[in-house]
């Protein structure tokens, strides 16, 4: 697999403090299955759809206890220049890039409006070896309540072509690359409880959405918006057992035509 475009979303990892109960979850809502943790990496445990990395999940190193979130990496073919544009434009840079053996090189970071993300920089691991299958990543949208701040962020750091979508109730842009698009970012509005932080919403694949929500929330996960049917497929945003916001979607099941997008100049 060639190494993926300065600014391509290439992973996504979480901390759970209880990691069995992590493990267990995903296995039954997304079909995952995990490899042996690598007591090396402090138990970085990689998870596979149909045999394909596509996440992983980790216990939380000491001093990081608390509410689980799922992380965001975008690919960077330089992670020290990238952590230098970072800071550039506002951002910080909440741990330096550092090696990992010879799987690559990461970086986390925050944007000005509190959104945390990571920087990848491949080595023999270039991320994602699935997109878009059942079980696999196939879209990600920065939520946040300072809209403007993402806006000149993102695109500054990682060259991002900025369109918003037209359908006069939300305010939702698109992020590319050349003709790619490749993030979405959404304003959090007053149905979001100020306790929640911005983050980066991530997409698993599913076969059938609402089979996806029933058993996430048989097994101790929340139902935070849908089931529902739009063009891009049908979706829903959960909450884990721990805490940790993610969504399903089949992006067979559609409904309507899909919005226009405006450039932004």
């Amino acid at each position: 697999m060639a190494v993926q475009p300065e600014g391509t979303p290439c992973w996504a990892d979480a901390m759970f403090g209880d990691l069995e109960g992590a493990k267990s979850f995903y296995g039954e809502v997304l079909g995952w299955t995990f490899a042996e943790a690598s007591a090396e990496f402090g138990n970085y445990t990689e998870a596979y759809a149909n045999g394909k990395a596509v996440a992983a999940v980790v216990p939380p190193m000491p001093g990081q206890e608390g509410l689980s979130q799922w992380c965001l990496y975008f690919a960077s073919q330089d992670a020290a220049a990238t952590a230098a544009r970072i800071r550039d434009h506002g951002g910080e840079v909440l741990m330096d890039p550092m090696q990992v053996a010879d799987f690559g090189t990461m970086c986390l970071a925050r944007d000005p409006g509190g959104v945390v993300f990571g920087v990848w920089q491949a080595g023999t691991h270039e991320g994602f070896q699935a997109r878009g299958e059942p079980g696999a990543y196939t879209w990600a949208e920065v939520f946040t309540r300072e809209p403007d701040k993402s806006d000149a962020f993102f695109p500054g750091v990682f060259s991002y072509r900025q369109r918003d979508m037209q359908d006069g109730e939300t305010d939702f842009r698109i992020y590319d690359l050349g003709e790619r698009s490749v993030l979405g970012r959404m304003t959090m509005g007053e149905e979001f409880p100020p306790e929640v932080q911005p983050y980066v919403n991530v997409y698993f694949t599913v076969e059938d959405c609402d089979e996806a929500v029933a058993k996430a929330t048989k097994l101790g996960g929340v139902l935070r918006f849908g089931p529902m049917t739009t063009p891009f497929g049908r979706f829903a945003a959960i909450s884990d057992p721990q805490g940790a916001n993610f969504s399903v979607i089949d992006t067979t099941t559609t409904e309507g035509e899909m919005p226009k997008l405006t450039d932004v100049a």
